[in-house]
């Protein structure tokens, strides 16, 4: 954001005063606060965002880095946002939203060298694939798919099924017999259990495992960790793609949706405290400036833990009082992802992923790809047992992209690509110090990655960046460098456990959750957000 506009947004908020007064506030301007915001300023409240960073965006922003390249702050592939309907209710493209479709949408990379193969949104085509590379996991993958389908099926209803997630879910549970068994049953098994029940290759079992229970911070080898295995089928379900000019133009999009509904939004101030009044209900907020901000809704779409752990003003009584104490009795988890930002000369490409292979099943943009490096099950629980004890493996987990591939807005204004490596369980507590061993670290991985492609793309990385745990707690305000993702899964959301989280609505009346710690969890969905304003109309319409 300009100096200026900064400039023209803080003599705006000043000119409302100390007593300033809104239907209902927003903290947090990441993507589902922006979507909470945009579709009750739609609905005619008076709304207004409160945003610490110096712009909205959060975890979805792009960013001006490394002399001109526009760099994404989390991975840049969007798909179930694109399946929830938040697009087309707040009329996003006519906000600038574009997309560009990711195809293949992913390239599986073993570490151990063995072939890769193409994920496409088509069954067919990554068949095709397969039958190149794994010819005898070919009928394994269809019953893999028709077998998981349902189950698929079912949890993207289940996401878009707000307002009330508990009805829908059981009206869809008896339209969706077969997906609901098959929920309830893998989503009590580990990934690696409902994976080898296809496979034996590992380059199929890893891939879903790395892209699953990895990015949550899991041992895939874990109970509960089972709905990981959905991984290839959601990619057959959803469209994949990337917007135009970087994720950040989908935050951009849902901001100007919400100024153009009247919304207003209040950045680089931080929410110091959600007040409530004398009989425990919320009446407003009081900013890092000592101004309060009088509102009778406010919807938390940030850490859940920060908002009713250090936030909310607690109640005299009841069950609001009860909430803060256990929400401040729950533990704060580690951060366990890095990612390492370079502008390259040229973009990556495996060598053994031939131009034959994806004349075959007609690839696009191959290099464009997210590429899926994946060690093998057990070396990922490995992985999972290093980070604890503050380690990173040999061989960790790994996705990496070249989002300029597709999009020449992103390249660096002195010519080269845009390349990004996310490197998973990296710990927060790293033994002898982020400080110390961080850069060696990011060489070492950025050595280790070049390793699998083609020759001379080590030497073709001009200037790169590590962006580490600490560096997320700091620039995000992400206790432990820790990004907050719900972990209930569907089951959760169905019979309502941990309410709060599942249905949006809190004890405290008029205080509201939402945000990637609330169903159906991380990734840019945007349901979170639309799910908790529907909740936020549906209570004022009673």
């Amino acid at each position: 954001m300009s100096t200026v506009r900064q400039a023209t947004e803080a003599a705006r908020a000043q000119t409302r005063g100390p007593a300033s007064q809104y239907d209902a506030v927003v903290i947090g301007g990441g993507h589902n606060g922006l979507t909470a915001a945009a579709y009750l300023a739609k609905a005619g409240m008076g709304v207004l965002v409160v945003e610490a960073r110096a712009t909205v965006g959060g975890c979805a922003s792009t960013e001006d880095v490394l002399g001109g390249a526009r760099v994404n702050v989390c991975n840049c592939d969007h798909s179930l946002v694109r399946a929830t309907g938040v697009i087309e209710d707040l009329d996003l493209e006519r906000h600038g939203l574009r997309y560009l479709e990711l195809d293949p949408s992913q390239v599986m990379v073993p570490w151990d060298g063995s072939p890769p193969w193409a994920l496409t949104g088509d069954v067919d085509r990554t068949l095709q694939s397969l039958a190149l590379t794994y010819p005898r996991e070919v009928a394994n993958y269809q019953r893999h798919v028709r077998d998981l389908m349902p189950v698929a099926e079912l949890v993207l209803a289940m996401t878009a099924g707000a307002p009330e997630l508990g009805a829908v879910a059981r009206r869809l549970a008896r339209l969706r017999a077969r997906g609901l068994k098959g929920l309830i049953r893998i989503s009590r098994m580990s990934c690696t259990a409902v994976l080898q029940e296809y496979f034996r290759d590992e380059a199929l079992l890893a891939a879903p495992a790395t892209t699953g229970p990895s990015v949550w911070g899991l041992d895939p080898s874990l109970p509960g960790t089972g709905l990981g295995a959905l991984g290839y089928v959601l990619r057959h379900a959803m469209p994949v793609g990337r917007p135009v000019g970087g994720s950040g133009r989908l935050t951009d999009a849902l901001e100007s949706a919400l100024r153009a509904a009247g919304g207003d939004v209040l950045t680089g101030h931080r929410v110091e405290r959600i007040r409530v009044d004398r009989v425990g209900a919320v009446d407003g907020i009081t900013l890092d400036d000592g101004r309060e901000i009088a509102a009778p809704v406010v919807i938390a779409a940030g850490n859940p833990h920060e908002a009713l752990a250090q936030l909310l003003q607690q109640p005299a009584g009841g069950k609001g009082a009860r909430l803060v104490r256990r929400w401040r009795g729950k533990p704060v988890a580690m951060g366990y992802e890095s990612k390492v930002d370079a502008v390259v000369s040229e973009l990556p490409r495996p060598p053994k992923l031939t131009d034959e292979h994806l004349a075959a099943i007609g690839a696009k943009h191959p290099v464009a790809s997210t590429f899926v490096v994946s060690p093998r099950l057990s070396q990922i629980a490995g992985a999972s047992d290093a980070a604890s004890v503050g380690r990173i493996a040999h061989r960790p987990p790994m996705l990496a992209n070249g989002p300029s591939a597709m999009d020449d807005s992103l390249r660096p204004t002195d010519g080269g690509h845009v390349f990004s490596l996310e490197v998973l369980f990296t710990p927060y507590d790293l033994a002898g110090s982020w400080e110390t061993r961080g850069a060696a670290e990011a060489e070492r991985w950025l050595d280790a990655f070049a390793g699998l492609m083609q020759p001379g793309f080590r030497e073709g990385i001009q200037r790169w960046r590590l962006v580490g745990p600490r560096d997320y707690e700091r620039d995000f305000a992400m206790p432990r460098g820790h990004a907050p993702s719900f972990s209930g899964g569907p089951l959760a959301a169905l019979v309502g456990r941990e309410r709060e989280l599942t249905r949006y609505r809190t004890p405290v009346p008029g205080l509201y959750l939402s945000g990637a710690g609330t169903f159906p969890g991380a990734g840019v969905s945007g349901a979170p957000g639309r799910n908790a304003a529907h909740i936020v109309l549906r209570d004022r319409a009673r």
